[in-house]
């Protein structure tokens, strides 16, 4: 490779996201940053397999959910070892996240903040990708999530830039506002950025049950459970915490206080 093309490899960044508010709001992080950049831009996946073979970008932003095309078959027909550094980007689906971090790649979930869009960019420009250790990571990533678990056992949580995993079956109750989460333990709080009902989709409904619009609970965690006067009802949980259940979801405990299936 001539010194041009390699420059032109390590400032250029495609873009690939079937919607072009998307696209313009990465391309306005990019334009931001000190150094220039040469911005490709992909509408589809078939615009992006073609631009990454001639052009050879040094990053690429690769939406993971497109129609027709999705980013993962992006790099299925481009292949692990040929994909220059890739920074997924994703909407809130946890099971995606978690792949993502069990197998140590970057992600950025929509809406891409400024901090997190500048801390993915600096991480890929200050650790240049190990080809081998990198390709096998996304391989193990695409097995990962063409054979998802049934269900969640485990969730990753990302706090100061560091991640760590908490175990689904010490979470207590589940707390839900817009597209965050919070899950209580009996020592502690952890915030997750997913919708409650994405969650919910992933969780054992032997162990967890909603109770509320708001509210999700793990019942092998509760110790008693008292009637309201409006139909709802007061969970104590066996850390002494109580939490109440709405009317409208009322025939679901009274299914447990009646021991029916």
């Amino acid at each position: 490779m001539t010194k041009s093309a390699e420059n032109r490899s390590q400032w250029s960044a495609l873009i690939v996201d079937d919607e072009p508010l998307a696209r313009a709001s990465l391309r306005t992080l990019l334009e931001r940053e000190p150094d220039a950049i040469t911005i490709l831009e992909a509408r589809n996946g078939h615009e992006a397999v073609s631009l990454i073979h001639r052009e050879r970008p040094g990053v690429v932003f690769l939406d993971v959910q497109m129609p027709e095309m999705s980013g993962f078959d992006v790099v299925r027909q481009v292949g692990a070892a040929a994909m220059p550094d890739v920074i997924f980007v994703t909407a809130h689906d946890q099971f995606a996240i978690q792949a993502f971090e069990i197998n140590a790649l970057d992600y950025l979930l929509k809406p891409v903040s400024e901090e997190r869009f500048a801390e993915a960019l600096q991480r890929t420009r200050s650790h240049p990708r190990r080809r081998d250790d990198d390709s096998e990571r996304i391989v193990s990533l695409l097995q990962t999530l063409a054979s998802p678990p049934k269900t969640l056992t485990r969730i990753a949580v990302r706090s100061a830039g560091k991640t760590s995993f908490v175990d689904l079956e010490n979470v207590l109750w589940i707390q839900g506002a817009e597209n965050y989460v919070q899950l209580h333990t009996a020592t502690a709080r952890h915030l997750v950025h997913t919708t409650l009902q994405s969650l919910l989709d992933r969780l054992d409904p032997e162990v967890f049950a909603r109770i509320h619009r708001s509210i999700i609970v793990n019942v092998r965690h509760v110790s008693q459970i008292e009637a309201g006067e409006q139909g709802d009802y007061v969970l104590t949980l066996d850390n002494g915490a109580s939490i109440q259940s709405s009317r409208s979801y009322g025939e679901i405990i009274r299914k447990w206080i009646s021991n029916r299936p």
